[in-house]
């Protein structure tokens, strides 16, 4: 294994030195796809392993058409490869690489490659039909030890067939799970929040309100959990039995929460209200919410410097501002909201609901946050502020 190792280490610098100069596919098979084949033990020069320009017709739908390389073994084909070029963008010719997969049933495994990245595909969807999507993808600017595991697995002397159709099958998976609990630990929707609750032993009844109350402090509890998982790179024993949680008899969805870093910024029930309005008149934008011992901000993407709405609860009348310079148009839409222009073009922001009265506002500073112009040296100051 350590000398498949070193191949693939080379093979990976070799990429990145020869790669640019790869500007036809035939120089990317010569130079970059071939010398792969041979360290993964399929010989170029042994058309008991590789034929190239190998015959796959369709019945009916195409005659003559051959793929760029198949692989064999034991006088079967294995493997199907079709070869672009190093600069070519590998999602419009999956059609091509199916055509060809399809119309030989004993290949298992279809690839398509531009000699700097490797897509995989099989069938687990349909029998002999190729699915749309790979089921591996391999980039040669990784670890020479994770790519080495990876296309371990496609060397002459171990390929099985079943074997891979098991890992395509757990890479699968593995990512539909990774992006299901991405999804959940993001949005924390209430199904997730009902569980967590009644794992935590919450002596509530669970209720719309009760559950849209806590979200904010579930939110605050994953993103403490997975930062003390991480410190600890997940090393600590398990005890055998896992410590008493006494019952909790009340949580105050209304209660301000209190950064564990920083005892001076706490965040109340209105702050996350706001940054919860933004959210819901913006829905499908990248908003997140931050305090600080001044104000609670609005970014946009989680970016320090592309904040849209800084709010200001703890003063005798709160008060929000916009990133953007308000506008003639803008001091209208504030006069029709009957809402009051203050000191620094703040607004005043007697309830955090009354920030529904300013969805022009809003989209606009979504846009100016969003233009990467404004944010160049030499832009509006407003935007560094």
């Amino acid at each position: 294994m350590h000398e498949f190792i070193a191949k693939v280490a080379k093979h990976i610098d070799h990429v990145k030195k020869v790669g640019e100069h790869c500007t036809t596919e035939e120089t990317t098979k010569q130079a970059l796809i071939l010398p792969l084949l041979e360290i993964l033990g399929f010989n170029p020069y042994d058309p008991t392993k590789v034929r190239a320009e190998h015959a796959s017709d369709f019945p009916g739908v195409k005659v003559g058409e051959r793929v760029d390389y198949a692989l064999f073994c034991n006088n079967v084909p294995v493997m199907f490869i079709e070869a672009k070029g190093y600069a070519a963008n590998l999602n419009n010719h999956c059609p091509q690489l199916s055509r060809y997969f399809n119309a030989t049933p004993e290949v298992t495994v279809g690839a398509i490659t531009n000699g700097r990245e490797w897509r995989f595909f099989t069938d687990l969807v349909n029998k002999n039909i190729m699915d749309s999507e790979p089921f591996l993808t391999i980039k040669f600017d990784g670890s020479p030890q994770d790519t080495s595991h990876q296309l371990a697995r496609f060397h002459h002397d171990k390929f099985q067939p079943e074997a891979l159709r098991a890992l395509a099958e757990e890479n699968i998976y593995l990512n539909a799970f990774k992006a299901s609990i991405t999804t959940v630990l993001r949005e924390c929707d209430a199904d997730f929040v009902k569980y967590i609750a009644g794992r935590a032993n919450i002596q509530r009844t669970f209720t719309a309100k009760f559950i849209e109350g806590v979200q904010p402090i579930m939110k605050q509890a994953l993103a403490k959990a997975i930062s003390d998982m991480v410190t600890s790179s997940l090393s600590s024993p398990t005890p055998e039995e896992p410590p008493q949680i006494a019952p909790v008899a009340l949580i105050d969805p209304a209660a301000p929460t209190i950064d564990p870093t920083n005892a001076k910024i706490i965040t109340t029930a209105n702050e996350r209200r706001v940054l919860e309005i933004c959210q819901e008149l913006l829905p499908d934008e990248d908003l997140h919410g931050k305090d600080t011992e001044s104000y609670f901000t609005v970014l946009y993407q989680g970016k320090n410097n592309r904040w849209m709405v800084r709010y200001w609860g703890d003063k005798k009348r709160p008060s929000v501002a916009f990133c953007m310079p308000l506008t003639d148009a803008h001091r209208i839409e504030i006069k029709r909201s009957k809402l009051e222009i203050g000191a620094g073009d703040t607004i005043m922001l007697d309830r955090p609901e009354h920030l529904l009265r300013l969805t022009g506002l809003l989209d606009d500073a979504l846009a100016f946050s969003k233009n990467d112009d404004n944010f160049k040296r030499g832009a509006s100051a407003s935007a560094a502020n």
